[in-house]
């Protein structure tokens, strides 16, 4: 299998599917120090003329202080017979234990960003914007219950500046 870079137009997944479903494993640092965090909320669309990901990350995460101290991530997509890993990578954290060492991913660097063999799609993003989530702008009453902590997301708007597939 050789690695491809393809354009976001000849996507036949499922953005829901991929995001919701499937999950996504999002992975901040550096060649050095990274670390990969599962996520089933987000979103990709078209704003400022751009391809974008949204990433809402929580304060209290190891990704989210290496989010506040990198320019880039990425976006990662594997094969449901990863769902353990992904399971783990998003019930364990970074603080605590080494999610490469325990999981066994094999993380490449190209162009910059972290990415991983077990990845059948992957997106290279560079932050382009970012907001903390406000109680007093939630307008569903409901979407309360997610925080019983007050632990607020912080959304991350990244532009997609390279997607990757192995062809097969």
């Amino acid at each position: 299998m050789n690695l491809q870079e393809i354009n976001i137009e000849t996507l036949d997944e499922n953005i829901f599917t991929l995001m919701a479903k499937e999950w996504m494993l999002i992975t901040v640092g550096n060649s050095r120090r990274f670390n990969p965090m599962t996520a089933s909320w987000g979103g990709i669309g078209h704003l400022w003329n751009k391809v974008v990901v949204f990433l809402f990350i929580r304060p209290n995460r190891f990704t989210y202080q290496l989010m506040e101290q990198n320019d880039t991530c990425s976006v990662s997509f594997l094969d449901n017979k990863y769902r353990n890993i992904l399971e783990f990578c998003g019930t364990k954290s970074g603080f605590n234990v080494d999610k490469i060492k325990s999981t066994g991913l094999k993380p490449f660097l190209k162009d910059h960003f972290i990415f991983y063999e077990e990845a059948y799609l992957m997106m290279g993003c560079k932050k382009i914007y970012y907001q903390d989530l406000k109680p007093e702008n939630f307008l569903d009453a409901n979407i309360e219950t997610f925080y019983p902590k007050r632990d607020y997301h912080r959304m991350y708007i990244c532009e997609v500046e390279v997607i990757f597939r192995y062809d097969s």
